[in-house]
């Protein structure tokens, strides 16, 4: 989370797609959340806050990604209901490989709504991306200064701390991050009409990372907000 702030902050830095999975599997909750608002929390091995709002996610058997760019950059262009629209389009065409005809919740609200759980997959809007009735991908956006951070989730497999989502593994078989993080990538490059190269994080951005990261690990912190 240190390092995705960190990214948003990175004024001047080319557009960056960033893919990860979680060591332990831990629970984030959203920005304004409180941590007695989501009962999941007493369950999970690990707690911590993301920059994002929106609900909380149990980050297992998922895909994390966040895309940090500036806010003149084409996937921004528009409404804020656009650039959603684009990210959501760029993930759904990645998921057809797999088996997975993922669109838009659009008015119907899916199988997977709960009330009271305070979990992101348990809460929906128009804009989510759903399949077999159910939400299975959701974003988040931070906007700070020229920068936009978008942070979303992608299910690859069920969860007991999220459960009755839509999975990719019910429709495809079970498919490990790693492999599907490939086809993310190219749907976003074409989607975004650009070429993304592998990089590092530079040696500013790790640090500041690392001055970051004590907050979003603080259980006093996760508590306070």
């Amino acid at each position: 989370m240190g390092l995705d702030e960190a990214l948003l902050e990175s004024a001047g830095a080319p557009p960056t797609l960033r893919m990860y999975t979680w060591a332990p599997a831990a629970l984030s909750l959203g920005y304004f959340q409180r941590f007695a608002d989501v009962p999941a929390c007493d369950e999970a091995a690990a707690v911590v806050r993301r920059i994002t709002g929106g609900g909380a996610i149990h980050h297992a058997g998922e895909l994390t990604f966040s895309i940090a760019a500036p806010l003149d950059h084409a996937l921004y262009r528009g409404s804020l209901a656009d650039s959603y629209r684009r990210v959501h389009a760029a993930i759904a065409e990645s998921l057809l490989p797999f088996g997975v005809e993922a669109g838009l919740r659009g008015g119907a609200a899916p199988l997977s709504d709960r009330p009271g759980t305070g979990m992101c997959f348990h809460r929906s809007t128009p804009l989510d991306l759903v399949w077999s009735g159910r939400k299975g991908a959701g974003s988040a956006q931070r906007r700070k200064g020229a920068r936009v951070l978008h942070h979303g989730s992608i299910k690859l497999a069920a969860d007991a701390l999220e459960p009755g989502t839509a999975v990719v593994e019910r429709e495809q078989g079970a498919l490990a991050a790693e492999d599907y993080a490939p086809h993310l990538r190219s749907a976003l490059e074409r989607s975004l009409g650009m070429r993304l190269e592998s990089d590092v994080p530079t040696r500013r951005e790790r640090a500041r990372a690392r001055e970051l990261a004590t907050r979003y690990l603080d259980p006093g912190f996760v508590r306070r907000l």
